[in-house]
């Protein structure tokens, strides 16, 4: 059952179309609704599959794959193919509150930039991104509105981040998330936290919300180093040594 319908989604429907019903299918396989709903209920989890309630199972949009990389969302949207846009929602100077002045290494009460804004894939909502910059690095940053990119922005400012640090958490969209990413207060978001650095300031830091329902998260990943152990000193035993005479040995370097 669960490969059937896996062929018919992934060969013959687009996103959006409707699947066969359970009657239609528990009669096509002689077997129990309780059998076709478990076979859905496998594909829904997979992302193949979206229940709507009073609709019925529709063939769910494609995820897109998030991959762990220090670049922009425009960059990330642009590399798949797709179109970026963003909505500015608030765009502002105002006085760094501890968690923030934290997180950017400045002072409390310091001027950081805020941008909150909404992101779109081909013109859907995708993520909710909270972002706050160093205003005495970046003067005049707002002067002619808010830049399409902010990583742009940095380049063109000698600013690039070079480094960073993500922080991963699953998490509930709460009502104005919801709102904006036109899904269900509750429903499960990605919640990505990150620190970027140029040389050894920090540049950014920013904190978004993503749509689990249209993102899968891509780490890449490999086997770490051997571990550098110091090559020991290597000792024959001999009874038979003059206590009084110097022994012919030089020393063994480590390597590292």
């Amino acid at each position: 059952m669960r490969d059937y319908l896996r062929a018919l989604v992934t060969g013959e429907l687009s996103a959006g179309d409707p699947v066969p019903s359970e009657r239609m299918l528990c009669e096509r396989f002689g077997v129990s609704r309780m059998t076709v709903r478990q076979a859905v209920d496998a594909l829904v989890v997979e992302g193949l599959l979206e229940r709507i309630q009073g609709r019925g199972t529709f063939v769910a949009p494609p995820k897109v794959d998030l991959q762990v990389r220090l670049a922009s969302f425009t960059e990330e949207m642009v590399r798949r193919g797709m179109t970026a846009s963003v909505k500015v929602l608030t765009a502002e100077t105002a006085p760094a509150p501890p968690d923030i002045a934290a997180a950017l290494d400045i002072a409390v009460g310091d001027t950081v930039i805020h941008l909150y804004r909404l992101r779109f894939a081909d013109d859907a909502p995708m993520a909710v991104e909270h972002t706050w910059l160093p205003s005495d690095r970046l003067p005049a940053f707002l002067e002619h509105g808010v830049p399409s990119s902010v990583y742009v922005e940095l380049g063109e400012r000698g600013l690039t981040p070079d480094w960073g640090e993500d922080t991963i958490d699953a998490g509930e969209a709460d009502d104005e998330e919801a709102e904006l990413l036109t899904i269900k207060p509750g429903k499960p978001v990605l919640r990505i936290t990150r620190r970027a650095f140029t040389g050894d300031q920090a540049i950014e830091y920013a904190q978004s919300a993503y749509r689990s329902d249209r993102y899968t998260l891509w780490v890449p990943v490999s086997r770490p180093n051997a571990p550098v152990v110091p090559r020991r000193r290597t000792t024959t035993q001999n009874t038979d040594i003059n206590p009084n005479t110097t022994p012919n040995t030089k020393p063994i370097r480590s390597t590292t």
